[in-house]
């Protein structure tokens, strides 16, 4: 706050003043999925949870102000409480740090979110589809086998996840609608973007677009008015990189 008052400015101060290194290497170790923080649910009794030994992700997300409330539900009888992000710094930053631990080559990442940016904004996706191969590219070998993160769609969709989760852009993960979960949604530069990630080792090739466009998830934006575009990646756990990426405009 002292230093809010001081620069009459609003960056990073709440996170730039307390690095969360032990929060960032729990969660990697766990293999916690980025895409799963924004939303988790946890009861009244793990949010109360003080054995730093053994304390849950959610209880210790809460505890140290990485998530907040953000709303109720009541389910078998008692309150569950969803978490959120309390405002954009926070999911920036925390995301920001994820990247770093999980990729090991924090140099590259401002550069590579700064292009990440200018791909969205102005809809080059050829210029996307070289970024998000060049990503798992860049990752040393030797974190290939030690991040046990894979459980969620594998590991190099959840680096991605910490991407595209570090920019300002509106930025949606596993997005419901009628249809189903849609892993990813966002909105810059007037454009929507659907994004869903597979492992090919775990279906067949294509079967990323194929459930974007049968499950129907762009008619949830039409509303909008603004060109929406589905991409389907599919990354495999051999080659250690993206092996489909495919664009089509809904």
């Amino acid at each position: 706050m002292l230093l809010l008052l001081a620069d009459r400015e609003f960056p990073a101060w709440w996170f730039e003043t307390g690095p969360p290194t032990f929060l960032i290497d729990t969660l990697v170790s766990r293999g916690v999925p980025a895409a799963s923080l924004d939303g988790m649910l946890a009861s009244e009794s793990r949010l109360g949870t003080f054995d730093v030994g053994a304390i849950d992700i959610e209880a210790l997300l809460f505890q140290t102000g990485y998530l907040t409330l953000g709303g109720r539900e009541r389910r078998r009888g008692k309150w569950l409480y969803r978490l959120v992000y309390p405002n954009r710094e926070v999911r920036q930053s925390l995301n920001e740090s994820l990247t770093d631990a999980l990729t090991g080559n924090p140099s590259r990442r401002e550069a590579d979110c700064d292009r990440l940016d200018r791909c969205l904004e102005t809809a080059d996706f050829d210029g996307l589809e070289r970024l998000l191969r060049s990503v798992p590219a860049g990752i040393p070998y030797q974190r290939h086998g030690g991040n046990r993160i894979a459980r969620y769609e594998g590991y190099y969709a959840t680096v991605l996840y910490t991407y595209f989760l570090g920019l300002s852009a509106a930025v949606t993960v596993e997005d419901s609608s009628s249809r189903g979960r849609l892993d990813m949604a966002v909105r810059a530069g007037g454009q929507v973007y659907l994004l869903e990630f597979k492992v090919r080792e775990r279906g067949r090739a294509g079967s990323a677009m194929a459930q974007l466009k049968g499950r129907g998830y762009a008619e949830k934006y039409r509303h909008l008015g603004e060109p929406v575009h589905l991409i389907g990646l599919e990354f495999s756990t051999k080659t250690r990189n993206v092996v489909v990426f495919e664009v089509e405009p809904a």
